[in-house]
């Protein structure tokens, strides 16, 4: 279930009341970040989480691992927190995945509710029942299927983000209008810049971009076929994001997964029947919202087949072949789509 503005704060503290003598503790998740700028908010409309407990780690990506967990699992047995224990994940896209993983964990399974304050998490992460930690620096390598009580998204909490992050989490809105729904790529094609979209329209864009995902996520709950077509973008995308992790020269996934959108456009028209005409278009619209050109990353030879052996442990892999999710004309998108090593190689120069 999900609630959107001030009905799902609603629903929370209708929640919080009914559970209030079956909760025995309420633990809220949050990272350096939301601590500051997030959790006063969702306070200021949920009085009674004042006497939750407050879990905090440190903000980015490299937090997302097993010590994370493992440290947020010794808090919580601290507390005596148990299974009638809930944890409220206030957060971008790791602190749902953190959250959500340690809640399918501790105690064989914990109630928890996702409040996703990134655009990132709102419109992808927090949304699909995935929770999911990196094994060093492989993307989501530990996780599990684990259903939330509910999600809550207040689109007020972009406004506590940066530019660069609003940005980077537009590209998950992008690449579900070119999986899935045509009407609403033209209808992106039409923003002029992406920072000066109004309160309204990121209402309907998010609203939009959920609808997106939580209709495929239904029809495929456990990724076992049609769910993988959520992947377009990140076989490359989650290659370069985990290469690039431990460097100086660190991207932040939104980027990462446009260029890989960009990249497995290319290949899209090479072997699976996207026209050369739907390519451009993708090229010329998400090159005009990023600056970025495939090139701009000056890869080395030695450097993309180390990206190559990443991919070799995407989870969608079989029989030790890299699998793609590749697109066959805007709005319609394939699965299992198996690409030689030479057209990966070749897509980073195109």
């Amino acid at each position: 279930l999900i609630f959107f503005n001030e009905k799902a704060y609603e629903i929370l503290r209708n929640y919080l009341l009914k559970k209030v003598d079956s909760i025995k503790n309420t633990f809220i998740l949050v990272d350096d970040k939301t601590y500051q700028y997030c959790l006063p908010v969702l306070l200021s409309h949920v009085d009674s989480l004042k006497e939750s407990n407050l879990i905090r780690i440190k903000s980015g990506e490299k937090e997302k691992n097993i010590h994370t967990c493992i440290q947020i699992c010794k808090i919580l047995e601290n507390f005596k927190a148990n299974r009638k224990s809930l944890i409220l994940n206030l957060g971008g896209g790791v602190v749902t995945d953190i959250g959500g993983f340690v809640a399918s964990i501790f105690k064989r399974g914990i109630c928890f509710v996702n409040i996703p304050t990134s655009l990132l998490g709102m419109v992808d992460a927090s949304i699909g029942y995935k929770t999911g930690i990196n094994l060093d620096s492989i993307k989501n390598e530990i996780g599990s299927f684990y259903i939330p009580e509910f999600l809550i998204i207040d689109p007020n909490f972009l406004k506590t983000l940066s530019n660069q992050e609003i940005i980077s989490g537009m590209s998950e809105v992008f690449k579900h209008g070119l999986i899935a729904d045509k009407d609403f790529w033209i209808n992106l094609n039409n923003i002029k810049n992406i920072i000066d979209i109004t309160d309204n329209q990121w209402d309907h864009l998010i609203c939009r971009s959920i609808l997106i995902k939580q209709k495929i996520v239904d029809q495929d709950p456990k990724e076992k076929g049609l769910r993988k077509i959520l992947n377009f973008g990140h076989t490359i995308g989650h290659a370069l994001e985990s290469y690039f992790m431990n460097t100086d020269k660190v991207i932040l996934h939104g980027i990462a997964v446009v260029i890989g959108m960009i990249c497995e456009s290319w290949i899209s028209y090479k072997i699976n029947g996207l026209s050369i005409s739907d390519y451009e278009n993708i090229k010329f619209t998400l090159s005009k919202f990023y600056s970025i050109q495939n090139k701009i990353l000056n890869l080395s030879d030695s450097e993309i087949e180390k990206i190559l052996v990443i991919m070799e442990y995407d989870k969608k892999n079989e029989k030790n072949k890299i699998q793609f999710s590749l697109l066959k004309e805007i709005g319609k998108c394939s699965y299992n789509c198996q690409v030689p090593h030479s057209l990966i190689r070749e897509c980073f120069f195109e």
